[in-house]
């Protein structure tokens, strides 16, 4: 019998080492190395013992290579091909991670319900009769889509010959073992290894594959950082549980921007795409409210209006609480102290707090002026028209500072039928025959002589 090799594995960065130790080297953390069992079997290719070639790879010149745009497959979700800049690539590996229920599994199998293609649906957590249940809800008349409940990678590929799909989806990397590694589903090298194979056989068939990963409760995809690196794209799902609106983020990219965003409404026939978020993260009101703002941000290429609440109101412990959800409470001390020094408002003796309406987080600065405004609006008591949005950012000097791609963000403001906006003096904008008025503002003393 052969003896039975182990090593050692930091659980948070996938480091290896021959022995334990109480600190992770390369990651700092402590008590994170665990040990595991490393023994391999003999390793044939991913097409297992019937394949007779290999394809070698040979050095080009880079004026040889062929820079022809890498084609894409299309998916009928507009916000899943958003954010992934187009499309599917051929050939590329796609990690999504988020929360338990927060609908990963309902996402992927919608869109490989949908999908004109015939696309592998593997799952190592449910059954093919719970797949089933689930796909009936969504889209019952499909036939191109394959169920298989399998977590061997060396029988998933057996499988995959005999199919031959142009798209694979897995169910998730965390359930896959491979008999090449002899610990359990879900370790480090498990991990490492299974996500080796299905990258090796993504690129040598040119089949998009789409693993699904859990998180941790930090928040951090399961599994050593490596297993990020490996990808071409990273896929966050986020939302609350109790709430119906999730929202899909690309952390990494290979093949686009990182910096769209695609909104998906909870209901139960699946996942619907919200195709004017605007209208969805802006509150319906009988009467006017004070403390409220309209501010015009940017996710990507696309312009969204959200609401901007605030609550200003006088300390009762003695020290003011500053507090704010959706948006850097760094940021709106800034703009409180700005308030304070450069338009004469003492806030320093009452509580603050901010929220961002719809549960999504602006790192955009093209919305302090909605924050200043919204802060002055509850300070004062007195509502803002409910015709007016911002769009500028608040210097510490107190200037309105310009912000990028000001005419998108005025044509949506006016499409959802705003009458006037607030930008920054400095903008150069060349709109003509535009039904919004374009409110021109260079200091924030100016704004409190518009609103107060």
């Amino acid at each position: 019998m052969a003896k039975v090799k182990t090593t050692f594995f930091c659980q948070n960065c996938g480091s290896q080492y021959a022995k334990w130790q109480g600190q992770c080297t390369t990651c700092k953390e402590w008590n994170t190395i665990v040990e595991e069992v490393v023994q391999k079997a003999e390793k044939n290719d991913w097409k297992s013992s019937t394949s007779n070639s290999k394809r070698v790879s040979k050095p080009l010149l880079i004026n040889e290579i062929d820079s022809t745009k890498e084609t894409r497959l299309q998916t009928s979700d507009s916000e899943f091909n958003r954010v992934l800049g187009g499309g599917i690539v051929q050939g590329s590996l796609t990690l999504l991670g988020g929360e338990p229920g927060i609908g990963k599994s309902t996402l992927l199998l919608q869109i490989a319900l949908k999908l004109p293609y015939k696309t592998l649906y593997i799952s190592g957590e449910e059954s093919q009769k719970q797949i089933k249940m689930r796909a009936e809800r969504i889209n019952p008349n499909n036939s191109n889509c394959y169920i298989l409940t399998e977590t061997k990678t060396q029988n998933i590929f057996k499988q995959i010959e005999a199919i031959e799909p142009d798209i694979v989806v897995v169910d998730s990397i965390q359930t896959l073992h491979s008999d090449y590694i002899e610990s359990s589903a879900g370790s480090i090298s498990q991990i490492k290894e299974c996500a080796s194979e299905l990258m090796k056989f993504s690129k040598e068939t040119n089949t998009p594959v789409i693993l699904i990963g859990h998180i941790t409760k930090d928040g951090h995809i399961a599994g050593p950082k490596i297993l990020e690196h490996m990808v071409d794209t990273v896929l966050q799902f986020e939302g609350d549980r109790n709430h119906v609106f999730r929202i899909l983020r690309a952390n990494k990219n290979r093949f686009g921007s990182t910096n769209e965003l695609g909104i998906y409404e909870m209901q139960g026939s699946g996942l619907r795409e919200v195709v004017n978020p605007s209208e969805v993260l802006i509150s319906k009101k009988d009467e006017a409210l004070s403390g409220n703002a309209i501010a015009v941000t940017l996710e990507g290429m696309r312009p969204l209006l959200i609401e901007v609440q605030a609550l200003v109101s006088t300390a009762v412990y003695g020290t003011p609480q500053r507090s704010a959800t959706g948006f850097n409470a760094k940021r709106l001390n800034m703009l409180l102290a700005v308030l304070e020094k450069r338009a004469g408002f003492r806030l320093g003796a009452k509580d603050v707090f901010l929220n961002i309406t719809g549960g999504i987080t602006v790192d955009d600065p093209a919305i302090d002026l909605a924050v200043v405004a919204a802060i002055l609006s509850s300070n004062e008591d007195e509502p803002l028209q409910s015709d007016i949005c911002f769009a500028g950012e608040v210097g510490l000097s107190g200037e309105i500072r310009p912000v990028q791609r000001v005419e998108q963000r005025i044509l949506e403001a006016e499409k959802l039928g705003y009458a006037t906006i607030f930008v920054s003096k400095y903008n150069t904008i060349s709109l003509k025959n535009t039904s919004i008025k374009v409110q021109k503002i260079s200091k924030i003393e100016d704004v409190v002589g518009f609103l107060v």
